[in-house]
């Protein structure tokens, strides 16, 4: 039984790929394989592979590599976003692409919150002064932002900006929201959020500014310039989405002129970002390591949702969670 099982590539096991408690989820279905084992034996393996498990955007989706898998059946992607990957050429070869929805929301939407109070009540630079050896009294100017009652502005109110309006509501926030469809009334009155067609008036009216928006050609670059001088100058920028949503140039700027308060992000471009860039020595900015979907349950829970498509595509069953070219 053992010996039909298909055959499925993926990155590594280890610290830059899958933890290693979650292959067995893999392996229960599908022989793996690493794409290192793949690269230096691809005569051995091409031929086998029916699935690509695609984490952290590895391995690479590319045509070089896409035309050595003639078997290849799905590409399943770890996570909602697929920015990193043409979906219309994987297509194009007969192969289908998935991702894995409302999976990741719950741990990304702790994240933004976790983002956002860190930020305003100046946590890390907390922790910093209270482990420092120098630290002779308490730091009682080390002042933060009130979050309860604040203003919340959301742009993106899907699964997961939903979910992030719904944890804000029990820090009886003020939740604005800006979206491309609005949402139904009864959405809105679970959560008492409030629409704003026009962006515009979105950022102005915010406390803090959370990004919770797919990568799209349309949204690159969605905060500039233009977008921050219409902040407060109090105001926290949050963006939990993809780094390639702000203009990173501009929000440097707008940091040290005092145009917008501070940034939490979780995202960048490139990540890591270089060692001397501008962002990693500003006061007024909190960087995670796109760590929004890493807990335990939520990655088993990924890699569930990825092996059940795969299964699906290689049996030639109803594939969930199938992502079409658009």
């Amino acid at each position: 039984m053992d010996e039909e099982k298909p055959w499925a590539l993926i990155s590594e096991v280890g610290e830059q790929g899958y933890l290693e408690e979650v292959t067995d989820v893999m392996k229960q279905h599908f022989h793996i394989v690493c794409h290192r084992d793949f690269s230096q034996n691809p005569q051995l393996y091409g031929d086998k592979i029916q699935a690509m498990f695609v984490w952290n955007a590895q391995p690479a989706a590319e045509p070089s590599l896409l035309t050595a898998l003639p078997s290849l059946k799905v590409v399943a992607n770890g996570g909602v976003g697929i920015d990193h990957l043409d979906v219309p050429y994987i297509s194009s070869l007969g192969v289908k692409v998935t991702n894995t929805p409302g999976v990741v929301s719950d741990a990304t939407a702790d994240m933004a919150m976790a983002l956002l109070l860190a930020s305003a009540r100046r946590v890390v630079e907390g922790h910093q002064a209270a482990v420092d050896p120098k630290t002779s009294h308490l730091p009682l100017c080390l002042m933060g932002f009130e979050v309860t009652g604040a203003t919340l502005g959301i742009i993106g109110m899907g699964d997961i900006g939903y979910k992030i309006a719904r944890r804000s509501k029990g820090f009886d926030m003020k939740i604005l929201y800006h979206n491309r469809n609005r949402r139904s009334v009864e959405d809105e009155r679970a959560v008492g959020a409030s629409y704003r067609q026009n962006m515009d008036d979105l950022l102005k009216e915010s406390d803090f500014v959370m990004l919770a928006v797919n990568l799209t050609p349309e949204t690159t670059r969605l905060i500039s310039h233009r977008e921050m001088s219409l902040m407060k100058p109090t105001a926290t920028l949050v963006n939990i989405s993809r780094g390639l949503v702000v203009d990173q140039d501009a929000l440097v700027k707008a940091l040290q002129c005092g145009t917008i308060g501070a940034a939490a992000l979780d995202v960048t471009h490139p990540e890591p970002l270089p060692r001397d860039h501008p962002l990693l020595t500003l006061p007024n900015v909190l960087i995670t390591p796109h760590v929004g979907t890493n807990t335990y349950a939520t990655t088993r829970r990924m890699v569930q949702t990825m092996v059940e498509s795969a299964v699906a595509a290689v049996t030639g069953q109803p594939i969930p969670n199938e992502v079409k070219p658009t």
